[in-house]
C-alpha cells in the first residue's frame, strides 16, 4: 500500500510544502546564478525514470559556459567556479529537483536517476531500478557511493527496490540530512567511479 500509493502522496505534499516554504532561497539562488554563470541559472538534462521513461532532470546550474577561442567549452574542472562549487557541497543545486517530485518524475527517494545512454548496459537484474520513480536520495548515496564501484552501488539501488518501506524510506532521509550537514558527497552526477557505459564495453567485449 505504501509503495502504490502512499509514497506517491507524501512526496507530492512534502515537494509541495518545500517550494513553497523554500520559495524566498529559490529566488537568491535564481539571481545568484544568473549573475555567477552568466546566464540562465538552470541546468537540464534528460534522465531515465520509471519504466524508462525519459525526462528533465532540472538542476541550478553549477558550471558556467566559458569556452575556449575554437568556441568549444572548457574543461568542467574550469568552468566549477567558487559558487558552482559551494551549491554543490551544501546540495543547493539539487534543489529545482523538488519540482520533478511534485510532477512525478521522481520521489524524494529512490535509485537516482543516471544517464540515459546508460540504459543498455544494465543487466537484467539491475534493470530493476527502473521498476520505481527515481530520487532525489537514495540507498547507494548514503553508502558511501564515492567507494563504491558500479557493481556495488547498482546492487544497492535493486536492494532498495525489493525492500521498498516507510521506515526505510525515513532511514535514508535522516542519513541523507546528516551526509548533507557534514558535506558528505551524495551527489551522483560526480562521476568519480568512471562512466559505466565505457566500463561495461571493456568488460563485457568478450561476450
Amino acid at each position: 500500500m505504501y509503495k502504490n500509493f502512499f509514497k506517491r502522496l507524501i512526496d507530492f505534499a512534502l515537494s509541495l510544502t518545500a517550494i513553497i516554504v523554500l520559495s524566498p532561497l529559490y529566488l537568491i539562488l535564481i539571481i545568484l546564478g544568473a549573475i555567477f554563470m552568466g546566464g540562465n541559472p538552470f541546468f537540464t538534462q534528460e534522465r531515465p525514470g520509471k519504466n524508462e521513461k525519459v525526462f528533465k532532470l532540472i538542476k541550478f546550474r553549477s558550471m558556467d559556459n566559458r569556452k575556449d577561442k575554437n568556441g568549444e567549452l572548457l574543461p568542467d574542472s574550469v568552468r566549477l567556479n567558487k559558487y558552482g562549487r559551494f551549491i554543490r557541497a551544501t546540495s543547493l543545486d539539487e534543489l529545482p529537483e523538488l519540482f520533478n517530485i511534485l510532477t512525478g518524475d521522481m520521489a524524494i527517494v529512490g535509485p537516482r536517476p543516471l544517464r540515459v545512454y546508460y540504459l543498455p548496459w544494465y543487466t537484467e537484474e539491475e534493470k530493476h531500478r527502473h521498476d520505481v520513480r527515481p530520487g532525489l536520495t537514495g540507498w547507494a548515496q548514503v553508502n558511501g557511493r564515492n567507494n563504491c564501484n558500479w557493481d556495488k552501488r547498482l546492487a544497492l539501488d535493486v536492494e532498495y527496490v525489493s525492500n521498498i518501506s516507510f521506515l526505510f524510506d525515513l532511514k535514508i532521509i535522516c542519513m541523507t540530512v546528516g551526509c548533507v550537514l557534514k558535506r558528505s558527497d551524495v551527489n551522483v552526477d560526480n562521476q568519480d567511479e568512471g562512466r559505466l557505459d565505457l566500463i561495461r564495453q571493456e568488460k563485457w567485449k568478450d561476450r
